[in-house]
């Protein structure tokens, strides 16, 4: 029932806001609080309607949606975003036709007149270079693997691997922002941003879009905390960055003497006068500051919850290797990554820097490796014996390929790889993914695509249809114009859902 004070300009449905609205509907805050206390009061009764294993269409989700546009596969996804650009020559898209052609020139046909990097643009000569490491084929499906990936060869059978991505992005900055934005430019909100926005938390204690950067690197692209920013969207949609040590959120921790009850104290107290200024003005930023007071109090208890270990048996950790005992190192990281998607985390994304190998590439691809390799295996399987990996989308990847000629000079022992835009490679688990399987190929030089080509864009639409969301219905009005994480592109890429 609308409140009599509501003017006929705000009865407007182009002009009012929906915080307007609820300031003037009878009963609206009110409504809303006791909705949330008799569903906490509830508790499983009304799991019918509101279930998170519900995930046909037409599912409630407490985000801005409402409910899902279809059918959804994966409830959550953990993206393994390797910073840098990994390898695929050296990796995933095995050539042997590199090794016979090592050190001769890339073909100016094979090149197609594309541009380069003006780090190897100026070379007078680009000497193929084949890849040191020996590769295999792997699990019944044969997938082709260097040896410098051990455990995840072990996981053939359970991932798909895209030998076909693409972008249009050839420098670090904007690539990455590419990938995590769907834009080049700063200033997009990011992929778990969309994804909180759109589907809200399955947690009212954590939040729903997590981050984590592994400790002590300090060489690499650097990583800024627009790659997991909320851009136009509401502030409480941004990433939450978790940090290793005592406190892995920031500032979360009670000041000394300050007690819990005394906390609550303050929040209500804080909370009536946020109310009091809701009420005389509508602005958004004034519930998003509400609701980050209020994660950040339940987050209190959560956080010590979900960042102990102590629960974890010793075949788990030796499944994620020693290094998971080692707080912010990649293999921790993957076990809080899994530790979270427990707890209802919707959006993890974890980043580990170190692959851009301009040059030294034969001995610093093997540490990047090994660094990485047997956390990211045991993540998949780790969830797979939990029953999780069918609802669990995880992704591995960084945001471009490399060249197959080498940067630099060529020399016996070593080499680099300069950027490669056009082609590369990551792999994909579990979430509706069909396993064991390689979409997508590339020419025998390992240099253009010849199969089943995927944008960005695509990756995106496909990750967000997994999720019950069309890309396309997922927007938000910003600038005169409405806006989506695809643009106005983007196609899902049916051939690798299961």
């Amino acid at each position: 029932m609308l409140g009599e004070t509501m003017s006929s300009s705000e009865l407007n449905p182009i002009s009012i806001h929906r915080r307007a609205l609820l300031q003037n509907s009878a009963y609206g805050f009110g409504g809303m609080a006791l909705g949330q206390l008799l569903a906490s009061s509830l508790g499983d009764s009304n799991a019918s309607a509101s279930s998170p294993d519900a995930l046909g269409a037409g599912t409630p989700v407490p985000g801005s949606m409402g409910m899902l546009h279809h059918a959804a596969k994966a409830k959550r996804v953990i993206f393994l975003f390797q910073s840098g650009a990994p390898s695929q020559l050296d990796l995933f898209d095995y050539k042997p036709l590199l090794n016979e052609k090592h050190g001769t020139e890339l073909p100016d046909e094979i090149r197609g007149g594309q541009r380069l990097t003006g780090m190897s643009g100026n070379q007078s000569s680009l000497p193929l270079v084949g890849s040191p490491f020996e590769f295999k084929q792997h699990g019944e499906c044969g997938t082709w693997m260097s040896d410098q990936l051990p455990y995840t060869s072990k996981i053939a059978d359970d991932i798909c691997v895209v030998r076909s991505m693409y972008t249009e992005a050839i420098n670090h900055g904007p690539a990455v922002t590419f990938m995590q934005t769907g834009s080049m430019f700063p200033g997009r909100p990011s992929m778990g941003a969309w994804v909180d926005y759109g589907l809200g938390s399955e947690n009212e204690n954590l939040p729903a879009f997590v981050v984590m950067t592994t400790k002590n690197q300090n060489s690499g692209q650097p990583l800024v905390s627009r790659f997991w920013g909320n851009g136009f969207l509401p502030s409480e949609h941004q990433g939450v960055q978790f940090r290793s040590g005592a406190d892995p959120v920031l500032y979360l921790s009670n000041p000394q003497g300050i007690d819990t009850q005394s906390r609550r104290s303050a929040m209500d107290a804080l909370s009536k006068l946020h109310q009091m200024q809701l009420a005389s003005n509508a602005d958004p930023l004034v519930e998003a500051r509400i609701a980050q007071y209020e994660m950040a109090f339940a987050m209190q208890s959560s956080i010590p919850e979900a960042t102990d270990f102590a629960d974890e048996s010793e075949e788990v950790f030796e499944l994620y290797g020693e290094d998971s005992k080692n707080p912010g190192s990649f293999a921790a990281n993957c076990l809080m990554a899994r530790r979270l998607a427990q707890r209802g985390v919707r959006f993890i994304q974890l980043y580990h820097k170190g692959w851009d190998h301009h040059g030294g590439l034969p001995k610093g691809l093997p540490n990047q490796c090994k660094a990485t390799d047997q956390a990211s295996a045991a993540l998949v399987q780790d969830l797979k014996r939990l029953g999780m990996l069918e609802d669990t989308l995880v992704i591995w990847g960084g945001e471009f390929g490399r060249t197959n000629y080498c940067q630099g000079k060529l020399t016996e022992t070593s080499f680099g790889r300069d950027h490669h835009p056009r082609c590369f490679s990551l792999w994909m688990a579990g979430g509706g993914v069909k396993p064991g399987i390689v979409h997508g190929a590339t020419d025998d030089f390992g240099y253009n695509l010849t199969e089943a080509p995927v944008h960005i864009h695509d990756l995106h639409a496909t990750i967000m249809h997994l999720l019950g969301v069309d890309h396309e219905r997922l927007t938000f009005r910003y600038q005169g114009r409405q806006f989506r994480l695809t643009d106005v592109h983007g196609e899902v890429v049916h051939d690798i859902l299961a």
